[in-house]
């Protein structure tokens, strides 16, 4: 099947006004190349999550602490992130087929060698190396979906990028689990191969979608290059372990804060000023990217916050096993699912600040229902809150994400790729932090509202270590042991009313999103050099 259509490439004024060459499109050929670059970046986000559930098993298996296994996670997300801004110079110099089948070829091979590991410090150098490949991977197919497909397939292609987004992540855990059971933990690592080899084949074959520019070689911004990585590599560390070390009590977490807001500014001042920066942040002058990248910052948070709190409340107050967990999750994964389709119908018919004013509430209302959590909650309860929360973040995210880059030139959307890429990881990372943080502090301050208010005259606390007392009378103490147990309980209640606490800022934040993004601005017609000859 083809289609008469603008080929970006041929375009002689990406963002002009002037009327662009038209050429026959080979739809067989861009599907093949672009669902080619899609699975890679499913395995590149899956690789996030899917050792979530497993975590106990690769400890075992490397002899490592619990600490030191927190890395295998954050070594990924460290290098993911790092990379990511780079990824737009790496595809206008080498061609996006070129950058995207060597660095799937660096997956794959990275994949093999953490799976071979045999010491935790090994795993971890290799993880962070497979970060590197992956956060390559994922800004050129978002990148792709809008330079390669015309205006009004675009679209179908968000939806296809949003479904992944949303689903790699959700489904992480649930097949880490169930893979490490079944076959064992390499294989959590081994699994990327074949998919990957699959990858690397569609896309060298028919993903030739543009060219390198050879000439860009010269004059690589170095210290832009440096800047960004202490930045990035501070801000991201930071909110990786703020929590676990009390945050600025402690001096490494401070002086890497400093060190972090100090790069960050020399790096926006490099780039403003210098001839061939490595990241363009021209884009940010367009007010709906502008406040694009706040809702897309939001939808991290909720999207990455929900897939984490979600998981931890069923281990740590149900109690559920990992596989357990993994079934309780599908909801949101199906939801999303069943909802892409129709995200991208109302997005294509209608003012995109509507579906996303809608999804980010319906988001809102969705997480909102966890305030009320209590320790019996079970599947049916988090059925309806993950299923309301899942249809509502897919619509907000292809909505937001469409919106976001729908009046940016055509010649700037790698840049704005990268950006949106980023700040979606950053928000995740900022999420999980909050989430640990209010866990941490809110835990504490309901187990002392909790203790003051029960007092020894208390009957309801006098019957409840009576029950307790009897209840270890099997014990050396029982006394001891009913007291000990008491406050077991109060503090997995506390618990779970710092869970419902944590629900409670990720609904304001979405309803917050909902708000901002009534202040966008609806492009008119196709984006600038995406096809029309412009506005």
């Amino acid at each position: 099947m083809t289609d008469a259509t603008i080929n970006p490439d041929q375009a002689p004024a990406l963002g002009g006004g002037g009327p662009a060459d038209t050429t026959i499109v080979d739809w067989g050929k861009l599907f093949l190349g672009f669902g080619g670059m899609v699975i890679g970046q499913f395995m590149a986000i899956l690789d996030i999550q899917i050792v979530a559930a497993s975590l106990s098993q690769i400890q075992a298996g490397v002899g490592a602490t619990a600490d030191e296994m927190s890395w295998v996670q954050t070594a990924y997300i460290l290098a993911e992130v790092v990379i990511m801004p780079m990824t737009a110079y790496m595809t206008r110099l080498w061609g996006t087929r070129n950058t995207f089948v060597a660095c799937c070829g660096a997956f794959v091979i990275t994949s093999i060698m953490t799976g071979l590991s045999s010491s935790i410090e090994v795993m971890i150098a290799f993880r962070a190396l497979q970060g590197l490949a992956a956060g390559a991977m994922i800004p050129a197919v978002f990148a792709t979906a809008f330079t390669a497909f015309p205006p009004e397939k675009r679209i179908t292609a968000n939806v296809i990028i949003g479904l992944i987004v949303t689903l790699a992540p959700t489904v992480g855990p649930t097949l880490g689990g169930h893979l490490s059971d079944l076959a064992g933990w390499r294989w959590l690592f081994f699994v990327n191969v074949p998919p990957g080899i699959l990858s690397m084949i569609l896309v060298w074959r028919w993903g030739d979608f543009d060219k390198g520019d050879p000439a860009l070689a010269k004059g690589v911004d170095w210290w832009g290059l440096g800047t960004l990585t202490v930045c990035l590599l501070s801000i991201q560390y930071v909110l990786e372990e703020g929590t676990k070390n009390s945050w600025f009590q402690d001096d490494y977490i401070l002086w890497l804060t400093v060190a972090g807001v100090i790069a960050g500014g020399a790096f926006i001042w490099r780039e403003l000023t210098y001839s061939k920066p490595l990241l363009n942040l021209a884009p940010f002058a367009d007010r709906n990217f502008s406040l694009g990248i706040v809702m897309v910052l939001v939808s991290g948070i909720s999207l990455f916050g929900g897939t984490f709190v979600l998981p931890l409340f069923l281990a740590q107050i149900r109690h559920f096993s990992a596989a357990e967990v993994g079934t309780t999750m599908l909801v949101s994964g199906l939801s999303m699912f069943l909802t892409g389709p129709l995200a991208g119908r109302l997005v294509r018919t209608m003012d995109p600040r509507i579906p996303m004013f809608f999804g980010f509430g319906l988001g809102a209302f969705g997480i909102g229902l966890g305030i009320r959590v209590t320790e019996n909650w079970g599947f049916w309860q988090f059925a309806w809150l993950q299923g309301i929360r899942g249809v509502g973040t897919m619509i907000a995210m292809i909505a937001s994400q469409q919106l976001t880059v729908s009046t940016v030139p055509q010649r700037l959307m790698k840049d704005a790729s990268a950006l949106v890429n980023v700040t979606r990881n950053v928000g995740g990372a900022f999420g999980l932090a909050a989430i640990s943080t209010i866990l941490a502090v809110m835990s504490a301050v309901h187990y002392n509202d909790l203790t003051s208010a029960i007092t020894i005259a208390n009957p309801q606390a006098q019957a409840m270590m009576a029950g307790f007392t009897q209840m270890m009378g099997d014990s050396i103490n029982p006394q001891g042991a009913a007291y000990k147990a008491f406050s077991g309980f109060l503090h997995q209640k506390a618990l779970t009313m710092a869970f419902g606490d944590a629900f409670f800022w990720l609904a304001l934040g979405c309803a917050f999103a909902a708000v901002l993004g009534l202040f966008a601005k609806p492009a008119k017609g196709p984006p600038p050099g995406a096809g029309g000859g412009g506005h």
